[in-house]
Parts: C-alpha cells; structure tokens; sequence
C-alpha cells in the first residue's frame, strides 16, 4: 500500500468508531455502499430532514417578534415576509415529503432543505445591506451573518461521506463569499475572511463527524444484518435486499439470477467430529463461495448449511460459468480429506418467467432438493442439469411441475 494512503487510514481508523483502514474509501463515497445500507441510510437522513425542518419551521417565525423590536418597520415588515415564505417552506418539506428506501430521495430532500435557509440569508443580508442601523438593531444584524455556521454545523445531523459533505457544504460557501462581494465596499474584508476561513473549518469537522456518524451506521447495520458465525447475510436481511434486487431488476429489465446450495451431507460432520470443526468446514466453504462472487454479488446464510447466493445483472450463462468455477475451485475439505460438495439449484427471473421475488425463490429452492433427492454434489437449473459423472444422464429440470 502507498505510504501517503496507510498514513491516511491509519489516522481515518484512530479518529472514526468501528472503522479499518479497509473501510476509508466506504466513507469518502457512496458508490462503495450496499443496497441495504443505502436504505436505512435514506431513511434516516430522510427522517432527520423532516426533523429539522420542523423544528425551524417553529423557531423562523418566533424571530419575527425581535425583528419588529429592533428595527424600523420598513425592515422589520420585509425581514418577517421573508422568514413567512422560509417558515411556509419548511412546513412543507417536514410534512409532505414522504419516506423512501432511496438515496436520490434523501439527497433531494437534503439539498431543499439546505436550500430554504440558503436563499433566506441572502435575501436578507441584501436587505439589511440597505439600511443603516444602530446600536441594538445593528447587533441583531450582525447576527444574520451567522446563519451559514449553522447551516453547515448542521451537517453534522447526518450520516454522509467526505464527498457528500463536501458537495452540501459548497452552495453554503458560494453563497457566503457572494454576498461579501456583492458589500464588497461596505465590508472589512480581514474580518470577512477570518470568518470565512472559521467557517470552513467548522464544514471540515461537521463533515468528519458526519463520516463518524456513517461508520457507526454502518457498524450497526452490519451487526443487525450479517450472520456472526460466516459474515455472510442473515436471512431477514438477505430476505429484504433479494426483494430490492428484484424490484430493481424489474424496473429496469435487468436479468437476475439466484441459487441455493446446500452442503452435503453436513450433519455427519457435526456428528462425528463436533460442531467445531463443523463450523471451521462451513467457514472454509463460505470463503471459497465469497472468492468466487463478484463484488456486487450477495451470499445469505438461509438457515445451517443453506445459503442463498444472488447474482444481480447474470443471465444462465453467466451463473452457470460461476459454479463451473466454484467446483473447480473446491468449497475446501471435511474432516477426514475428502472434498466438500453441495446441491445447486438455480433460476433466472426471465428465463423462468418468475412473477415475483418469492416465485423465484421457491423456483431455485425447489431445484436445490431434487438435486439432493437425485444424488446431490450437482446443480439444476437453467435448462440443464450439470452431471458430475458420466454415468448420470443429464436432462432438462421439468419446469411445469416446479
């Protein structure tokens, strides 16, 4: 590894829970993300928009009253317009906006929501910029500056990544530095910049404790979701992100492909040499299946030594090659030297014409236990049967009966 990028994980693991150096890119973007995290990520940074926009939706309008103690009408009548429409927005967003399971949701429901204040500061710095005041009105004046500090503290609320940080603390800086230009002969500009400097530095560590907030996120997520003994996906889990993939692959007529394997004769190791040494096999068998699988690929632990691979964007073919490979490759050695094997039972959404997700499973499910009822160690599926002798005659799987 380059020394300028382990000195970088190395600090990202000290300063953020839960984190390895592995984990760094995860928390720069969003890219690196699974479908599941991508979810409760949504929803609650959903959530928390709804929150805060509630929140200011009763605070704006409470500082109307001091606007109108401070300052002369004129201002005071055109600052509490302006904090009517911000508070009317925000009602609108903590009320009508909806929860959804989906990224591009959160971060428009994230960027209006940023953007109601945004717009409010520079309306009214354009406005407090044409009257002098003095005295107690000029310190509340002085106090409007302060609203982009808030504004970028404020994303220290949600769970985001270096980049999205980055992204939604900038219309926040543009909109501070447009507004000194625009008073450029009214402004001491030393001061200016020393805030503007301060107010990055409140953006960077608003944005790391957005990071942190992600990693443990995260944490939790992988705690709730992952089985403890294999890593791999517990089954609750693995039932909510199958029902993602297809609805995924659905909408944009993607081909999906499953399959159950299910280790033979499992229950013989367990019985014969203890459930230690079981678990050491069904470990070793895991990590020959995960070495085989593509990065966006997902292995559930169903239930013992069942598992549920799914294969996003893989037709037949493609899921057929994978188990070439995985046969090849071996899922590694029981206790007393003899290879491990299992019973693959595979379908494809289009290919078997699944009406839904649980059709689907049951599809696979089903081939996986007249695999095992005919002499296991193969797979069905795909319009095949793929034979590990030559004295077994292969024939296609009788779908109709499935």
């Amino acid at each position: 590894m380059h020394p300028i990028k382990r000195f970088l994980n190395t600090i990202t693991s000290r300063l953020l829970v839960d984190v390895t150096g592995g984990d760094l890119s995860f928390l720069v973007r969003a890219s690196m993300h699974s479908r599941l995290l991508a979810r409760y990520r949504a929803g609650m940074i959903i959530s928390r928009v709804r929150l805060v926009s509630a929140m200011f939706a009763v605070l704006t309008p409470l500082w109307i009253i001091v606007d109108f103690l401070v300052f002369d009408a004129p201002l005071s009548v055109m600052l509490g317009g302006g904090r009517l429409v911000t508070t009317l927005a925000f009602v609108m967003l903590a009320l009508a906006y909806e929860s959804s399971p989906y990224m591009k949701d959160a971060y428009r429901s994230l960027a209006i929501m940023f953007i109601i204040p945004t717009a409010f500061f520079i309306y009214s710095h354009l406005l407090l910029a044409d009257f002098d005041n003095e005295g107690g009105a000029a310190v509340i004046a002085a106090g409007y500056a302060f609203l982009p500090f808030v504004l970028v503290a404020g994303l220290s609320v949600f769970p985001l990544t270096a980049l999205e940080g980055i992204v939604f603390s900038l219309p926040v800086l543009l909109s501070s530095a447009l507004v000194a230009i625009m008073q450029m002969d009214q402004i001491n500009w030393s001061t200016h910049l020393g805030a503007f400097w301060l107010l990055l530095l409140i953006a960077a560590t608003a944005t790391l404790a957005g990071m942190s907030q992600l990693a443990f996120v995260s944490a939790l997520v992988r705690q709730a979701n992952h089985d403890p003994l294999t890593h791999c996906f517990n089954r609750a889990s693995g039932e909510e992100l199958f029902n993602l993939q297809f609805s995924n692959a659905e909408r944009n007529e993607l081909p999906l492909t499953v399959v159950f394997a299910d280790l033979d004769n499992f229950k013989s190791i367990n019985d014969g040499y203890g459930h230690d040494t079981g678990d050491r096999v069904l470990i070793a068998a895991v990590e020959a299946i995960r070495g085989t699988l593509r990065a966006g690929d997902a292995l559930v632990r169903w239930g013992g030594e069942e598992f549920l691979i799914m294969l996003p964007n893989t037709d037949c073919r493609s899921a057929v090659a994978m188990l070439a490979r995985l046969r090849a490759n071996g899922l590694g050695l029981r206790p007393d030297g003899s290879p491990v094997t299992a019973s693959y039972g595979i379908a494809e959404k289009s290919a078997d014409r699944a009406r839904d997700s649980r059709h689907l499973l049951e599809m696979a499910d089903q081939r996986m236990y007249q695999v095992k009822a005919s002499g296991k160690n193969r797979w069905m599926g795909c319009d095949r049967i793929e034979c590990n002798s030559a004295d077994v005659p292969c024939r296609k799987p009788d779908v109709q009966a499935l």
